[in-house]
């Protein structure tokens, strides 16, 4: 049976349906379509003023390469520069292949890449490190904890660096799906809480990031990197099989396909929801250390290589944070035996 006619320009043949909507369109089409959003998302958020100076967190995934390339073609229609950042965590056989994915991509599309390493950034720790400090703790899954706080705070060292205004990220509607229900099962009301709208503001000195492609679908990113022949890294991360995200994703694609609006519906639940006053987390303060943005006396990243640096990585997860956050608050006594190693976590 011959494919049906694209239903916006009529002349070609369909190459799709959208997989929420139904509708039937050739690649041209949709990739127009895909764009035309996602300019929508940043004009009607107000994400981008023009003349940003705008870091894309550059991974060399699908994603990532996705929220490059569109961005780059409504460079002029925004006003805004763009450069990409990279992080290497330091994973072996992994993140190697990965840069030279993005390096491929800045080449071609002639941005500036810049690249900022754990190790240069955390004491020497790379991901590979922390795996292995993490696998005699009975911490093992706990390395994209790791991972992801201590990127998070790369990625804003990096577009400092290059003196970005704000931050973007390729997370998309599965990636916030996923979110917002793996806080649901850990009963982290506080995340919740703040996991509404298209990123975050900017306080206490952040930069200001956001997320163009949070509506759009894993599948619609896919199907426009391989429209537009995209040049990206697909494997998955080494440890990822051990993360907690993947017990979220499972269930989330068994109520994709009874319900296919269910991911976009769980990523509009979290705007819409409201803490009780006697609920809501305190207002973020400084970091004593580091002066980073942080809702206990140490922010996570401080924390999280505080214990690594003691030989106790599993000190600043669960229960063991109060101990941190004790020792780092003026007034209160700490135990000189668990004083820090030689290795000093760094001032950022």
């Amino acid at each position: 049976m011959p494919a049906p006619p694209c239903a916006s320009c009529h002349a070609s043949r369909a190459a799709l349906r959208r997989p929420r909507s139904g509708q039937a369109l050739c690649g041209a089409c949709f990739c127009a379509a895909f764009e035309a959003e996602v300019l929508h998302t940043v004009l009607a958020g107000r994400l981008l003023p023009p003349g940003a100076v705008v870091a894309v967190g550059a991974s060399g995934g699908k994603d990532s390469t996705v929220l490059a390339h569109v961005l780059r073609a409504l460079t002029p229609r925004l006003g805004i520069s763009l450069q990409l950042v990279a992080v290497d965590e330091g994973i072996g056989g992994y993140r190697d292949a990965a840069l030279a994915a993005v390096r491929r991509q800045a080449a071609r599309w002639e941005l500036p890449l810049t690249v900022v390493a754990y190790e240069d950034l955390f004491g020497g720790w790379t991901m590979d490190a922390v795996a292995r400090s993490t696998a005699g703790s009975g911490r093992s899954r706990s390395c994209c904890t790791f991972c992801g706080v201590l990127r998070r705070r790369a990625l804003e060292e990096g577009a400092r660096r290059v003196g970005a205004t704000h931050i973007v990220t390729g997370h998309n509607a599965d990636d916030m799906a996923e979110t917002v229900l793996m806080n649901f099962l850990r009963g982290d009301a506080g995340r919740l809480a703040r996991g509404g709208g298209l990123g975050s503001p900017g306080e206490g000195g952040a930069l200001p990031r956001c997320r163009p492609l949070q509506f759009a679908s894993q599948k619609e990113v896919v199907l426009y990197a391989h429209f537009r022949r995209l040049d990206y890294f697909s494997e998955e991360c080494v440890y990822a099989p051990e993360a907690f995200r993947g017990h979220a994703r499972d269930p989330l694609k068994r109520l994709e396909a009874a319900r296919p609006s269910a991911v976009l519906d769980l990523v509009h639940s979290a705007e819409r929801l409201a803490l009780a006053p006697a609920a809501r987390p305190p207002r973020p303060g400084a970091c004593s250390r580091c002066g980073a943005l942080a809702s206990r006396a140490l922010c996570q990243a401080c924390a999280l290589l505080d214990g690594l640096n003691r030989g106790r990585p599993r000190l600043a997860i669960g229960k063991g944070r109060r101990e941190l956050d004790e020792e780092a608050t003026p007034g209160t006594s700490g135990d000189p035996a668990r004083a820090p190693t030689s290795k000093a976590v760094p001032t950022f």
